[in-house]
């Protein structure tokens, strides 16, 4: 059976913010963002343990748009905790700064 995604309060304003960037740049982008990251949290149902990137944060990149998933597992109760949408192109200090 495979795991529960689980979308922190960080995480989900980080989604937010992107997709309302992407509208902004094209009518729906944002939309499209959105599919692609659904695509790969339902990945993560079933195929949890990617690279450990730092510290038990794990990291899973976004194919077509430039974000990585920053998750960690909680193998005892089969959660996958989404912490972080962050875009590859930012400072790495303002991931930081929310650890």
């Amino acid at each position: 059976m495979g795991f529960e995604v689980v979308i922190e309060p960080p995480a989900l304003q980080d989604i937010q913010e992107a997709i309302d960037y992407y509208d902004s740049q094209s009518t729906g982008l944002g939309f499209e963002f959105e599919e692609e990251l659904d695509h790969f949290f339902e990945v993560l149902e079933n195929t949890q343990f990617f690279q450990v990137r730092y510290d038990e944060t794990r990291c899973l990149p976004l194919k077509r748009f430039p974000y990585m998933i920053h998750y960690s597992v909680d193998e005892k109760n089969k959660l996958v905790i989404i912490r972080a949408i962050f875009n590859t192109s930012r400072n790495p200090k303002i991931r930081k700064s929310r650890e």
